[in-house]
C-alpha cells in the first residue's frame, strides 16, 4: 500500500522532505562506496557501483580518494524523485470480478471503471452520480440524502438497487443509502450484465464499494469539510499494525456531517467503518470488517411522476434543484445501514488460494415523502404522500478456490466455488393518509401541504429470495498472446411474495438456471488487450409499485444477453479503452391501462470510448464518449420507440494542471454533456440535453511539520437548470451550483 502522505496518483512531484530523504540516502550510499575504495575494494566498487550512483561518484571511488577528501570534492547532485504515475483509467488496478476472481481491468473482458478514493476526495463527491461524472456510459439520476441516492443508468439501463450493489464483494440493499465516500479506498463498476459473476441482477451493471483496509504504513489523518448551504463534516482515518512483526492490523474511519443542505433540508449522519486483519501464518490470513451508519434527513426534494394522463407535448419549464418550494420539513428519510463480514484466506500452494467469507447486512428506512403527480405542461400536480418503515436483510456466504494448472502446452487460470444468499424484504402495511392524496399544487408556487408522521409504523414480510449457486471459470492461455475464457454459473432460485396475513400471494422457483459467459482475448502487446465476450444474466422478478394498477404483484424474472467487443491499453503517458456492445433485455413497462407488464424486448446498441494523456509534466487531459441507440422490439406496444432513460449521446472531459510555480497546487475542470433522454416508453416526452461544468483546486503543503491538503470544488459552475431523468416516468430538477471546501491534515 502506498503512503498517501508522500505519493499522488496524479503524477505530482514528491514533497520536499521526501526529496531531502532521497538525497541523504544517495549521499550515504556514495560515502559507503568511497569507504570501500579506501579499503582497497575500489575495483569491485567500480564494477558494481552502489544503486543510484552516477558516473561522477563511481569514478571518484576508483581513484582511491580518502573519504574526507571525497566528501569535499563531491559535485552538486540534484535528485528528483517522481511520484508513481497512474492514469485516470487505472487499467492495471486489480478489481473484484465475483466468480471470475480478482484480475486487473486490463485482463477483464468486459467494460469496467475504477474511481479511486483520492479522486473521490479531490472532487468531493456527494452522491453516486458524482462518482462516475467522468464516465460517459453512466448517467446521473441520483439525489443525495433521498430515496434516489443510488439511482444511475449505465448504457441506458437502470442499476438494480436490490442486487446491483456490493461492499467488498458482499451484497447489500442500497435503496436510500448515501455511502460515506470518505471511508472508501475505491469504487469499482462492472458495466452491463453481471449474472455470471454475481447471480441474479438487472443488466445495468454492478457497483462494488471497496473500503479502506490496514496497510503496512501507519495512517493518522483528520479532515474538515463544508458544503453549501451549511453542511459541516469531520472525518478521522486511523490505521496501525501491531503484534509480532505487525501480525495484526486495524483501521477505523469515522465520518460525521450535519447542517443545512442546498435545498434547505437538514442532514445529520454518523458513519463508522472498521477493518481488522490477522496474518496468522505465512499462508493464513483472517479478516473482519464492519460498517455502521445512521442518517437522518428532512426537507428533501420530492419525486416527480409524469402520469399517463399528463397533458402536453413537452415537460414544464425547468426549475432549480435548490428550491424548497416542492416540499417541507415534514418529509424525511431516516436510514440505518449495518454490514458485518468475516473471512479467511489461505494460500494452499504457490499457485492456489482458498477464500471464504460470510456477511450479514441490514438496512432500514423510515420515510415520509411526496410524489408529485405531474398533470400538465403548466406544472400543476397532485401531491401524493407515502409513509412507512422498511427493512431489508441479506445473509451471504461464498467460498472460492483460485489457481493455475498446466495441461500440456496450455495454462489454465481456474476459479470455482459456491455461494448462498438469503434476502428478506419488509414493507409497510399501510401508507398514509387515506388514499395518499394531500391536495393540488404547482411547481412554481410554494407547496403548503403538510403531513407529519411518526416512526415505528407496522410492516410485514413482503418477499423472500433464496439463491444457491455453483460457478466455474477457466481462462486458458493458448499462447503468450491468445487466451480463451469460459464460465458457467448454476443457480437454484426461489422468490416468494406474501400478504399481510402471511399467506403466499406469488411464487417463482426454478432449479438449474444456467448463466454462461465466453470471451476471447488477444494481447497486441503486454499492456494492450483486445477482447470479444458474451454473457447471459437473469434479474429477479420486479415487485410492482403501488402506483400501477397491478401494484403488489411480482413479475417473473427476465433474461438478458450481452455481446461486446473491446480494447484496453495502458501506457506510461497515455491510456485508452473502447467497446462496441449489444444488450438484449426483456422489456417491462406500463401499458395504456397502467398495468406494469412484461412484453417483448428492449435493445441497446452502442459505442463507448475513452482515454487520457499526460502532456508534459503539468497537463493531463481525459475524455469519454458514448453513442447509444435503443428501441423496443417484438412487443405489442411501443415497437421501434426509444427506450425510456437511455440518452442518445453523452460526452465527458476533464483537464488538470499542476501549477509549476506553486509546488503542490493542482487546478482542474471537467464537463459532461447528456443528450436527449426519453422520459417514458411512449416516446412523447424528453428531458432535453444539458451540459454541466465543474471546477476545483487542490493544494498540498506542510504546516507545523505535517502534510496538509486543501481542496475546493464548485459543481454546476454555470448554475444550469435542467430536468434529470430518474426512473421510468420520473424526473427531478438537477442539483444547483454548490461549493465544497475541505482541509485534511496527516499526522
Amino acid at each position: 500500500m502506498k503512503n498517501q502522505q508522500t505519493t499522488r496518483h496524479t503524477g505530482r512531484r514528491l514533497h520536499r522532505p521526501v526529496r531531502i530523504a532521497a538525497w541523504l540516502a544517495f549521499a550515504a550510499a556514495a560515502q559507503s562506496a568511497f569507504a570501500q575504495s579506501a579499503a582497497g575494494e575500489g575495483a569491485a566498487a567500480q564494477a558494481n557501483p552502489p544503486s543510484g550512483a552516477n558516473a561522477a561518484t563511481t569514478g571518484g571511488a576508483a581513484s582511491g580518494l580518502a573519504p574526507a577528501a571525497a566528501e569535499q570534492s563531491l559535485p552538486a547532485v540534484k535528485v528528483s524523485a517522481a511520484a508513481e504515475t497512474d492514469s485516470p483509467l487505472h487499467l492495471e488496478t486489480p478489481v473484484s470480478n465475483g466468480a471470475l476472481g480478482t484480475r486487473s481491468q486490463l485482463d477483464t473482458p468486459f467494460s469496467t471503471t475504477v474511481v479511486t478514493g483520492e479522486d473521490l476526495a479531490d472532487r468531493q463527491v456527494n452522491k453516486l452520480g458524482d462518482v462516475f461524472a467522468g464516465d460517459a456510459s453512466v448517467t446521473d439520476n441520483s439525489n443525495a440524502y433521498s430515496a434516489w441516492a443510488t439511482y444511475i443508468t449505465i448504457r441506458g439501463l437502470p442499476i438494480d438497487w436490490q442486487n446491483g450493489f456490493r461492499i467488498d464483494g458482499n451484497p447489500f440493499i442500497s435503496y436510500g443509502i448515501t455511502m460515506p465516500y470518505e471511508n472508501l479506498e475505491r469504487v469499482e463498476l462492472l458495466k452491463g450484465l453481471g449474472g455470471f459473476m454475481y447471480g441474479f441482477a438487472e443488466p445495468g451493471g454492478v457497483v462494488n464499494y471497496v473500503t479502506k483496509k490496514p496497510g503496512q504504513d501507519p495512517v493518522t489523518s483528520l479532515d474538515f469539510g463544508y458544503r453549501m448551504d451549511g453542511v459541516l463534516s469531520q472525518h478521522v482515518d486511523l490505521s496501525r499494525r501491531f503484534g509480532p512483526d505487525g501480525m495484526f492490523g486495524a483501521r477505523i474511519n469515522y465520518t460525521h456531517e450535519a447542517g443545512k443542505t442546498y435545498n434547505a433540508g437538514d442532514i445529520n449522519r454518523n458513519s463508522v467503518a472498521l477493518a481488522l486483519d490477522g496474518q496468522l501464518t505465512r499462508d493464513l490470513d483472517v479478516y473482519f470488517n464492519a460498517i455502521y451508519q445512521q442518517s437522518r434527513s428532512s426537507g428533501q426534494t420530492p419525486a416527480i411522476y409524469v402520469s399517463p394522463s399528463y397533458i402536453g407535448t413537452s415537460l414544464p419549464a425547468t426549475i432549480s434543484g435548490g428550491t424548497n418550494w416542492l416540499g417541507g420539513t415534514d418529509q424525511h428519510l431516516n436510514t440505518n445501514l449495518q454490514l458485518y463480514t468475516a473471512g479467511v484466506k489461505y494460500q494452499i500452494a504457490p499457485d492456489w488460494t482458498f477464500n471464504t467469507s460470510a456477511s450479514y447486512t441490514k438496512s432500514t428506512r423510515d420515510r415520509n415523502e411526496s410524489t408529485l403527480i405531474l398533470l400538465n405542461q403548466a406544472g400543476d400536480y397532485q401531491d401524493s404522500r407515502w409513509n412507512g418503515d422498511e427493512r431489508n436483510q441479506d445473509i451471504y456466504w461464498q467460498g472460492t478456490f483460485e489457481g493455475k494448472v498446466k495441461t500440456g502446452p496450455f495454462t489454465h487460470q481456474l476459479v470455482f466455488g459456491a455461494a448462498i444468499q438469503h434476502q428478506t424484504n419488509d414493507y409497510p402495511a399501510a401508507t398514509a393518509p387515506g388514499s395518499g392524496l394531500l391536495g393540488d399544487g404547482n411547481l412554481y408556487e410554494p407547496n403548503l401541504l403538510r403531513y407529519y408522521s411518526g416512526s415505528g409504523l407496522q410492516s410485514y414480510r413482503t418477499s423472500e429470495i433464496n439463491q444457491k449457486a455453483l460457478f466455474l471459470s477457466d481462462t486458458v492461455e493458448i499462447t503468450s498472446r491468445w487466451s480463451v475464457l469460459a464460465g458457467l454459473r448454476y443457480t437454484n432460485y426461489d422468490q416468494e411474495g406474501f400478504a399481510i396475513s402471511g399467506a403466499t400471494t406469488s411464487a417463482y422457483g426454478q432449479n438449474g438456471v444456467v448463466t454462461p459467459t465466453f470471451a476471447l482475448m488477444y494481447k497486441l502487446e503486454p499492456k494492450t488487450t483486445l477482447y470479444a465476450s458474451y454473457v447471459e444474466s437473469l434479474e429477479p422478478g420486479q415487485v410492482v409499485a403501488d402506483n400501477y394498477a397491478n401494484g403488489g404483484s411480482v413479475l417473473n424474472p427476465l433474461r438478458s444477453r450481452q455481446y461486446e467487443v473491446g480494447i484496453k491499453s495502458e501506457h506510461a503517458s497515455w491510456s485508452a479503452n473502447a467497446a462496441l456492445f449489444r444488450i438484449e433485455r426483456g422489456a417491462s413497462y406500463a401499458n395504456s391501462q397502467n398495468v406494469l407488464t412484461q412484453d417483448g424486448d428492449s435493445i441497446y446498441e452502442g459505442l463507448e470510448a475513452g482515454g487520457s494523456v499526460r502532456l508534459g509534466r503539468s497537463w493531463q487531459v481525459a475524455g469519454d464518449v458514448m453513442l447509444l441507440d435503443t428501441w423496443y422490439a417484438k412487443g405489442q406496444q411501443y415497437n421501434g420507440k426509444r427506450v425510456a432513460g437511455a440518452p442518445q449521446f453523452v460526452a465527458a472531459a476533464r483537464v488538470t494542471y499542476d501549477v509549476p510555480f506553486v509546488p503542490g497546487l493542482q487546478v482542474g475542470a471537467d464537463a459532461k454533456y447528456t443528450g436527449n433522454t426519453e422520459v417514458r416508453p411512449a416516446g412523447d416526452l424528453e428531458t432535453g440535453g444539458y451540459m454541466l461544468v465543474n471546477v476545483g483546486a487542490n493544494y498540498m503543503t506542510r504546516i507545523g511539520g505535517h502534510d496538509v491538503t486543501l481542496r475546493a470544488a464548485i459543481d454546476n459552475l454555470t448554475n444550469r437548470r435542467y430536468w434529470m431523468f430518474q426512473y421510468d416516468s420520473y424526473i427531478a430538477p438537477g442539483d444547483p451550483r454548490t461549493v465544497s471546501l475541505n482541509a485534511k491534515i496527516d499526522f
